[in-house]
């Protein structure tokens, strides 16, 4: 039998629950519980680059939201279930994942992908629910788009809260080394990057992060 095999067995079996899993990530209705307000002030953040950098182009907008959430969280989620399930992933499984992953991504793609009977396998499964999918990406980001903005206050509030009810759950201190060893390797362009945003001068952010970096330079 050909070891392609699990992959065609997979739409047949598994449609409704594909379906119900893009629908459920990407709907601001369907889905349980609230869309998350990072999600909101992420993606109006990045609407506010576009407009400071004059960049009009909503391809490059929608490409933008698609890598920073759905490509960088979801699709290692689906492709990865072993990350947040304590669960074994045998050969057969991670194939069929690997298809809903790719099907994923070429959902959030705004490329036209041509496809032909030489195409592989696992584009060929869902070439036909792809559009509707797409449809669904375009609705979820301009849904968010609707909602009312996030205020700063409101974030830093939300924030504080998750930092809160999380306290226990996480090294904070082996966080914090990450964030500085990545702030020491970009240092210059960090700080030329906080004298040059308004607001981070407001806040005297530079001045601040030229002093948590020369403490530790002290320490060390």
């Amino acid at each position: 039998m050909s070891s392609r095999f699990p992959q065609f067995e997979l739409q047949g079996t598994l449609q409704k629950f594909v379906d119900d899993l893009f629908e459920t990530i990407f709907s601001t209705a369907h889905r349980g519980s609230a869309l998350p307000l990072a999600i909101k002030y992420m993606f109006d953040f990045l609407d506010e680059q576009a407009d400071k950098h004059s960049i009009s182009d909503s391809d490059v907008r929608h490409t933008w939201k698609s890598n920073c959430l759905p490509l960088r969280f979801w699709v290692n989620v689906i492709k990865n279930p072993q990350f947040v399930f304590d669960i074994h992933k045998n050969s057969i499984t991670d194939a069929c994942l690997s298809v809903v992953a790719q099907t994923f991504m070429d959902s959030c793609s705004t490329s036209e992908h041509k496809l032909g009977k030489d195409s592989p396998s696992n584009k060929l499964l869902y070439a036909k629910d792809i559009p509707n999918y797409k449809n669904w990406v375009e609705r979820y980001y301009s849904d968010i788009s609707r909602m009312p903005a996030i205020s700063d206050q409101d974030m830093s509030a939300y924030l504080a809260e998750q930092s809160r009810l999380h306290a226990n759950q996480f090294n904070s201190m082996s966080a914090l080394h990450e964030i500085y060893s990545y702030i020491v390797k970009y240092k210059d362009e960090i700080l030329s990057a906080l004298e040059r945003d308004e607001q981070a001068r407001r806040q005297r952010l530079r001045s601040k992060l030229e002093q948590v970096i020369d403490t530790m330079a002290l320490s060390s």
